[in-house]
């Protein structure tokens, strides 16, 4: 059974799909046959044309996160995009009425106006300025600089030591 994500894993996954590798830019997305198996493990469908509509998504998203441009960059990709209630004895949930091929790129930016509005501030890009990943912060204190500890965080606290070393 496949790993079950939350919308927010999904956003996160999608703005980390294009990862510095050994120093080189990459992207999860240009191969079409990994692309299709990458799609499937978030609970897509693996189309050429949802690859396209996530790439999209993803371009756009990374700049507005990064502040490079604004929210509004994000309308032409919601064009069409209508909410339909779901009513459960849980209550009411919406869900977005598209195309199957748009609806993971929807989703995505639907996880991210939410996160912004409900904890703004928390997506974020990883301090580390060689680094091209996001990180959501969950943290209480909303403290968290780096994508990775391990990676990024160990690289930059190595970096400032030497620093001061030298100094």
């Amino acid at each position: 059974m496949p790993e079950i994500r939350s919308d927010a894993d999904v956003l996160l996954a999608i703005l980390n799909s294009t990862p510095v590798v050994d120093g080189q830019p990459a992207d999860e997305l240009a191969d079409p046959a990994a692309a299709r198996e990458w799609l499937r493990d978030l609970g897509g469908r693996g189309t050429r044309g949802e690859r396209e509509q996530v790439r999209a998504v993803r371009s756009a998203l990374q700049a507005v996160v990064r502040g490079a441009q604004p929210p509004a960059t994000l309308a032409p990709l919601m064009a069409g995009v209508s909410l339909e209630p779901e009513v459960t004895d849980a209550g009411i949930t919406w869900r977005p009425n598209v195309p199957a091929d748009r609806d993971l790129a929807v989703r995505a930016v639907l996880t991210w106006d939410a996160l912004a509005k409900e904890s703004p501030g928390r997506l974020r890009p990883c301090a580390n300025d060689e680094c091209q990943l996001f990180l959501h912060d969950r943290s209480k204190t909303n403290t968290a600089r780096w994508c990775s500890m391990a990676v990024c965080g160990n690289r930059m606290k190595a970096r400032r030591h030497y620093q001061r070393g030298r100094g």
